[in-house]
């Protein structure tokens, strides 16, 4: 039976598309307050629309994860209007692919800052309440690429590759207090990206993952909601792949 997430509250980045739409309704869906995040007023809009749908308990606000000045004031408004955050799963993220001898600083720049730089900051800051209530659940979104590489996005891969090493840390430190920080691996997931591919760019992808098929947002959000339960306990630090085995090929 699936474990009742009611008076948490959960507070999930890049939330009104893909895979972060699907981890925010299926942590609502699971009884969760859930905060989902976007960067702009038609994101916020998204999010409000499908928690509001789906009769959710949550809100959608407009945050730039990368803004760090602002993200201590942040989390201190979502403390005071809806309480402290226990549930924290970190999926905004950026791509700005070029060839590395033509990627230009700010492609670099950009990229490391939004996808591990401000998993980072946010990490830090509610793990301070969390080390206090002795409660808390955090899960990075990585990539299967953080650990096979891919052409033209260094800057990507790196940043992804950071957030493994980041949350192996993180979970050391945060597990004496009872404190589960797992990242997840998503591989060749159907989102707005796969979908401008091509028949044929689609079957050569696939021709890399065993199980012959596309994965989907919810196949991602179904680990994360397990990862956010009390039947989890006893897993922190681990990087959980949801690939369909491409990582095995590799």
């Amino acid at each position: 039976m699936q474990e009742n997430l009611s008076g948490k509250i959960a507070l999930v980045t890049g939330a009104s598309r893909g895979i972060g739409k699907a981890i925010a309704l299926h942590l609502a869906n699971m009884g969760a307050t859930v905060i989902g995040t976007a960067t702009t007023d038609s994101g916020v809009s998204t999010i409000n629309s499908y928690l509001h749908d789906s009769n959710a308990q949550g809100i959608g606000l407009q945050l730039d994860v990368k803004d760090f000045n602002y993200l201590s004031q942040f989390i201190d408004n979502i403390k005071e209007k809806y309480g402290q955050i226990g549930i924290l799963i970190n999926n905004a993220g950026i791509t700005r692919d070029n060839l590395a001898l033509r990627m230009q600083q700010d492609q670099w720049q950009e990229v490391i800052d939004t996808n591990l730089t401000a998993v980072f900051n946010l990490s830090k800051l509610c793990l301070r309440d969390m080390l206090k209530m002795r409660y808390g659940k955090i899960v990075n979104i990585t990539s299967v690429v953080a650990l096979i590489g891919n052409p033209g996005q260094a800057n990507y891969v790196a940043s992804k590759a950071g957030v493994i090493g980041l949350t192996k840390s993180l979970a050391l430190e945060a597990a004496p207090r009872g404190i589960n920080i797992n990242a997840v691996a998503p591989g060749f997931i159907a989102t707005d990206m796969t979908h401008k591919l091509t028949e044929q760019q689609q079957q050569m992808i696939l021709q890399n993952v065993p199980m012959r098929s596309i994965g989907t947002a919810n196949d991602v959000a179904n680990v994360v909601g397990f990862l956010v339960t009390e039947a989890a306990r006893y897993i922190t630090g681990q990087t959980i792949h949801v690939n369909g085995g491409l990582y095995m090929c590799n």
